[in-house]
């Protein structure tokens, strides 16, 4: 199966680690991975903030960049959802039925990666090791809009070594919601609070989830109370191994 890496903007601008582990993974498990260059931006952050005819080029863009693909993998439930529940729906909304035919398309083959893990080749034990205690936080999108349900779990739980640590009141928002942690700063803070005293109650030397953007929110806040916990994404995870441990 050729599938393709969508990186995302945070992961490729501020995270590549999260990205070349991904196509670690991957590769491990038998997928020819591509990472095509002129991938960009969905357009999540413009059709969040009210500027649908600014995202229509990106949704362009990423439908002529993927659409050769039998699978496309983000290691991002909060851009996948927007891949599959807006860009075909916003081409539509501004006349372009072509258009949003073939993001609809391209959407039916995007996944996020615990999604493709375990529906589209039926694996839950990758092979990862990772002698650690781990909690894991669900991220809203992946939890409410792409409905990934206990995959990301079932993953971790097949990892060796691992030591999981149930998350108190998991299914509640880290508080960043990407710009509504700018416009509205004090509750996305006191809802950070809330989550970084879930983790710390844990145990846990390691909070993991699925989206860069909760997990560099959860992490700043751990980072300033200096506990000795940090933040790994899923698939760093899941991509380590006895002969490629990462380190925690």
């Amino acid at each position: 199966m050729r599938v393709a890496l969508f990186a995302t903007c945070l992961v490729d601008g501020l995270f590549p680690e999260v990205g070349r582990a991904t196509v670690r993974l991957l590769r491990r498990l038998g997928h020819e991975v591509a990472f095509p260059r002129e991938q960009s931006c969905c357009g999540q952050m413009h059709l969040n903030t009210g500027y649908p005819a600014d995202a229509l080029p990106l949704i362009r863009r990423h439908v002529r960049v993927f659409e050769q693909f039998d699978a496309i993998v983000a290691p991002s439930g909060s851009c996948t959802g927007s891949i599959r529940h807006q860009h075909a729906d916003t081409a539509r909304r501004l006349g372009n039925e072509q258009l949003g035919a073939a993001a609809e398309a391209v959407a039916d083959r995007t996944y996020e990666l615990s999604e493709f893990l375990v529906d589209v080749t039926g694996i839950t034990d990758v092979g990862a090791y990772f002698p650690h205690r781990v909690t894991y936080h669900p991220t809203c999108h992946s939890l409410r809009l792409l409905r990934v349900g206990g995959k990301p779990m079932a993953l971790l739980r097949a990892v060796e070594g691992i030591e999981l640590a149930e998350l108190p009141d998991a299914e509640s928002c880290c508080g960043f919601g990407g710009t509504f942690a700018l416009k509205n700063s004090a509750v996305s803070s006191a809802m950070l609070a809330d989550k970084v005293s879930a983790v710390r109650a844990t145990g846990a030397s390691v909070c993991s989830a699925g989206d860069s953007s909760c997990l560099m929110h959860i992490g700043g806040g751990l980072s300033r109370l200096h506990v000795g916990a940090r933040t790994l994404h899923l698939a760093q995870i899941l991509a380590s191994t006895r002969s490629e441990p990462v380190a925690a």
